[in-house]
């Protein structure tokens, strides 16, 4: 395809953003449709970990993948210089039971990791209101993170000045573009793409509270993270597969502010918002990215809870196979014939 094609990416989110910019980089006419806003989507409801180790580590499903996950992180600081995006790389803490904090350190050494037991004051350096009864407390420094909400409005910026235009709009069909991009998984769009069928929902939720003071850094216990966001804390997460509700469900409050309060005793009366997104999965947890059967479509969707995580390498192949180059050696994996 000749790189001054017009391109149309549908989806906003952190593969939207990331596509439109790296094919706008590399030369291609492209704007981003989305029914918006761009803040009330799924990528802006998380927790924005850069997290291959603990997420390889704690999710059977992308244990397979830690490889894979790795690369995509090693793309990060590239597309932050390029963007904006503000990276921290001091690192994420395991905090728990001493038995399950020893199953997070061999399965760390199985990766061929190893995450450093630190001293409660360095600990408390870190996160002040970690509980007092707690064990061991393990960094590790492979995860970084960035700020959903501020990542997606650096993302917009440096594709509008690239050259992206914006339409707040639902994609029904190629219309005069030369490509489609697929960078979402609403449901009303598989009719675009048959592989689109492999897709399924996913909600969850998260909750926002405006008490930074407890920790400057994500913290991972027992089926819950604590994480700096928004100029406070972000807790979670839920999932729920098979759900496309939108809405916040409150009874789901409770028990995500009872799991952060094992871990910081504060959360217990703090003030909180419930927030809920819906993402869309695959049967083995990787994206759909390549060509669609359908003419003039290419899908780049189907991230489940890892979208700022491997949205580099996704609008990486993306870009590569949009402009006839070399995808690269993971494009296989992402490819979307492979539930056919």
């Amino acid at each position: 395809m000749t790189t001054n094609a017009k391109v149309t990416v549908a989806g906003a989110g952190a593969l939207g953003l990331s596509c439109a910019l790296a094919l706008a980089d590399a030369g291609f006419a492209v704007t981003v449709c989305d029914p918006g806003p761009a803040l009330g989507n799924a990528s802006a409801v998380a927790g924005g970990m850069i997290a291959p180790t603990f997420e390889a580590v704690l999710d059977a499903e992308a244990t397979a993948h830690f490889d894979l996950l790795l690369a995509a992180r090693d793309l990060w600081p590239a597309l932050e210089a390029r963007s904006g995006v503000s990276l921290d790389r001091t690192g994420a803490l395991a905090a728990g039971r001493p038995e399950w904090l020893q199953q997070v350190a061999t399965r760390l050494a199985g990766l061929g990791l190893h995450a450093t037991e630190i001293p409660r004051r360095a600990a408390e350096e870190l996160a002040p209101g970690l509980a007092d009864g707690l064990g061991p407390v393990l960094l590790n420094r492979e995860d970084w993170r960035l700020d959903p909400r501020a990542a997606l409005q650096a993302l917009t910026a440096a594709a509008v000045a690239a050259g992206v235009a914006f339409r707040s709009e639902a994609v029904r069909g190629r219309g005069d573009a030369d490509l489609l991009v697929l960078a979402t998984g609403a449901a009303d769009l598989a009719a675009l793409a048959p592989e689109m069928a492999a897709l399924a929902p996913i909600k969850g939720h998260i909750l926002r509270t405006p008490t930074p003071d407890l920790c400057s850094v994500t913290v991972r216990g027992e089926g819950v993270y604590v994480t700096p966001a928004d100029a406070g804390l972000a807790v979670g997460a839920t999932m729920e597969a098979g759900v496309a509700d939108p809405r916040p469900d409150p009874a789901k409050a409770g028990p995500l502010l009872s799991a952060g309060a094992r871990l910081f005793p504060a959360l217990a009366g703090a003030a909180y918002e419930l927030q809920a997104g819906v993402r869309a999965a695959t049967p083995d947890g990787l994206p759909l990215v390549g060509f669609s059967q359908e003419p003039g479509v290419l899908l780049a969707s189907g991230a489940r809870r890892n979208g700022w995580l491997i949205a580099p390498l996704v609008a990486q192949v993306a870009a590569a196979l949009a402009a006839g180059r070399d995808p690269g050696r993971y494009a296989a994996r992402f490819d979307p014939a492979r539930f056919s």
